[in-house]
């Protein structure tokens, strides 16, 4: 698998990040260990992961698998802090002291001593940028951390954090953000994609597949095995099951037809090499289901094809 420089710095990653989100629920201890080998056996060496996924169990099951399935040394490692769940509500908490203990407890879950991209989990309001911006500082100079980043932050909020960063000699610079990106979501191209550029952010795109709904999985219902069927993703998946998106599955499906690939190589490929992205963040409930992706490897979409889905998914709109 290729290798990509995140932004401007010399942290390098593979251009399909391995996603984590649902282990420990939606995928048990068995199907985690055969997609991370199959992950790296396809050369992957990004996994992400976050402090709030599963309760930890997401970062738990990563640590078990680290120095068995693959060495520590041969991963690049990405995590979060900043969100979790306490009795079923989610919780913000991205003071210096609540993200320091999180990260502490993070690498004891993971069983390492550090680990190579950490990153601000999401925007806040109620703790001043500075304070937040300033934990990233601790984690990097304490060797807790290699690189430190931010997600889910807006353009303007990403311009500021990075700024801030910058204009203090001996600040800890951000190199990445990680955001939502996808055929059925082109926001970012607005303004954080320019932002990003600008700043020297490398694009960590989540939910590459439009949280599934890319994959075709949904064009004539809902399967029950599906997460758009669970409770707990159920609603999260909604959001694109409306004629907008089914009008751009279609054409994606169109497209996969006429190239022989899947629907799912088609939006991660578009995903993959778009301008200014890095690494996609790749999430499968199984095995199989993620070395379809992988197979997208070798694949790279024909001009005209891009340019069409480029039309028919309404730019950023």
């Amino acid at each position: 698998m290729q290798q990509r420089y995140v932004g401007a710095s010399g942290l390098r990653v593979s251009r399909l990040a391995l996603g984590t989100m649902s282990w420990g629920t939606e995928t048990d201890e068995h199907e985690a260990r055969d997609q991370l080998a199959a992950f790296v056996e396809a050369g992957g060496t990004t996994i992400d992961t976050a402090a709030g996924y599963t309760g930890g169990r997401s970062e738990e099951l990563i640590g078990s698998l680290l120095g068995d399935v693959v060495a520590r040394d041969d991963v690049v490692l990405a995590t979060k802090a900043g969100v979790s769940r306490r009795g079923g509500e989610r919780v913000t908490d991205t003071s210096r002291g609540g993200l320091l203990r999180t990260l502490d407890a993070s690498l004891r879950r993971l069983g390492t001593d550090h680990v190579d991209l950490w990153q601000v989990h999401v925007w806040s309001d109620q703790v001043p940028l500075e304070e937040t911006l300033s934990a990233l500082d601790v984690a990097v100079s304490s060797g807790r951390a290699a690189y430190a980043g931010i997600s889910n932050y807006n353009a303007w909020q990403t311009a500021r954090a990075a700024t801030l960063q910058e204009a203090v000699p001996g600040r800890t610079r951000l190199v990445s953000t990680q955001v939502e990106y996808s055929l059925v979501n082109r926001r970012i191209e607005r303004d954080l994609l320019p932002a990003a550029e600008a700043l020297g952010l490398g694009v960590l795109p989540w939910s590459p597949l439009g949280r599934g709904v890319l994959t075709g999985k949904y064009r004539t219902g809902i399967p029950s095995d599906s997460r758009a069927a669970s409770s707990t993703y159920g609603a999260f998946v909604e959001t694109y099951l409306d004629d907008r998106s089914r009008g751009i599955v279609e054409a994606v499906a169109r497209a996969a037809d006429g190239l022989g690939w899947t629907p799912l190589e088609v939006a991660l490929v578009w995903v993959r090499d778009a301008p200014g992205v890095t690494a996609p963040v790749v999430g499968a409930r199984t095995a199989a289901q993620l070395k379809v992706a992988l197979g997208s490897e070798e694949k790279v979409l024909p001009a005209e094809i891009r340019s069409a889905l480029d039309d028919v998914s309404g730019g950023a709109a």
